[in-house]
């Protein structure tokens, strides 16, 4: 499994382990043969409302018909905007229907950004430097575990729909 002093080695999502939102560990693993997409979401950013409807509309409807799966990383690096405790996040979750896979809070950027999001912004690189801009950044994953695809913070979601039909 990758850590953090060797995630360069790793060769797809699945050599990597993270904790869910209640503080399991869980492998990557679990998602192989499936699309992912990986976001770092943040619940009082501008940037939310859009992000969280749309990323449950695309769960709600793919994730039994095509299998996509959707991994939410909340991330407080940016203006503090995820400032709440794994259960405030739950609850942010629910009320607004994200029946999605919510992850323990993580730093993206820095020295103690998680060995995953290393090594998503190694595979699919940003404009302007590899570090993640601001909340909402997604990554599309293939089925092979394999980052295809980087969407910025104001990509919505639904912009991107038609694209995830060519790795289904």
């Amino acid at each position: 499994m990758a850590t953090a002093d060797n995630w360069k080695n790793a060769s797809s999502i699945y050599d990597f382990t993270v904790k869910d939102i209640k503080g399991n560990e869980v492998s990557l693993e679990k998602y192989k043969g499936h699309v992912c997409i990986i976001v770092n979401v943040a619940s009082k950013c501008g940037l939310t409302a859009t992000n969280y409807k749309e990323l449950a509309e695309l769960h709600d409807k793919y994730h039994e018909s095509k299998g996509l799966r959707i991994l939410a990383f909340p991330c407080n690096q940016f203006g503090g905007q995820e400032p709440g405790s794994s259960e405030d996040i739950v609850c942010f979750a629910m009320k607004n229907n994200a029946n999605f896979d919510l992850f323990e809070k993580v730093d993206v950027n820095g020295d103690n950004a998680s060995p995953l999001w290393k090594y998503l912004k190694s595979k699919q690189g940003g404009t302007l430097g590899n570090f993640i801009k601001w909340n909402f950044t997604k990554f599309v994953i293939d089925k092979n575990g394999q980052p295809v695809e980087r969407h910025g913070p104001t990509d919505e979601p639904l912009k991107f729909e038609k694209n995830l039909e060519k790795y289904w």
